[in-house]
């Protein structure tokens, strides 16, 4: 899943939202590092990953893309799925999607102390050009695809996967319905787990 998903599935737990951002950029002992309910964010942004990449619904999905974008289709495919839930955010939540936005760059920008600066240098860009709200949009896909696919080793075509989107809509929308009302019901749950563990419930 990508930041959106990530922010989503933090449920309103400020610094739950913090550790499942940076689940990407930290390594080591995170105990040592950060407080027990930012590790628990951490904990959940890695088990939220492996799901949804061992999730048959993703990988049929992913079969859409691979003949032309290959081992960069499970990439795409999360950022498809960012675009879905910002897209038919008012499904998902009682805020607008620019509320829930504004939300998650405040928290981050309250905590900034707290996380590491590979993390805050992306986070910069992500509020100038509101990543969050963008991913909604064909032109903010077309961005974020672009800008991932300068930074691949390999010719990815990334650059054109916004236009694979538009073709594809209806097909790829229909996966992320049936895939991410069970990792919603997972991330819940996997969440009590987490904060019963480190007794923060």
């Amino acid at each position: 899943m990508n930041f959106l998903a990530h922010a989503y599935l933090s449920f309103d737990h400020p610094k739950v939202l913090l550790g499942n951002f940076i689940g990407d950029f930290v390594r080591g002992n995170l105990e040592d590092q950060f407080d027990p309910e930012i590790v628990a964010g951490i904990l959940l942004h890695r088990e939220i990953d492996h799901y949804t990449d061992t999730h048959p619904v993703v990988k049929e999905a992913q079969k859409l893309l691979k003949p032309k974008y290959k081992r960069y289709s499970w990439v795409i495919t999360d950022i498809y799925f960012d675009y879905f839930l910002s897209k038919h955010w008012q499904e998902y939540d009682h805020r607008t999607i620019e509320q829930f936005a504004e939300e998650v760059y405040q928290t981050i920008e309250e905590n900034d102390q707290e996380l590491p600066q590979n993390f805050l240098y992306l986070f910069h860009f992500m509020k100038k050009d509101n990543w969050l709200v963008a991913y909604g949009t064909i032109e903010g896909m077309k961005a974020s695809l672009t800008g991932i696919s300068k930074h691949t080793t390999f010719d990815s075509k990334m650059e054109t996967a916004h236009l694979f989107l538009k073709e594809h809509e209806t097909e790829l929308k229909a996966y992320f319905d049936q895939f991410f009302p069970e990792l919603v019901k997972f991330a819940k749950q996997k969440l009590e787990e987490l904060l019963e563990k480190y007794d923060l419930l």
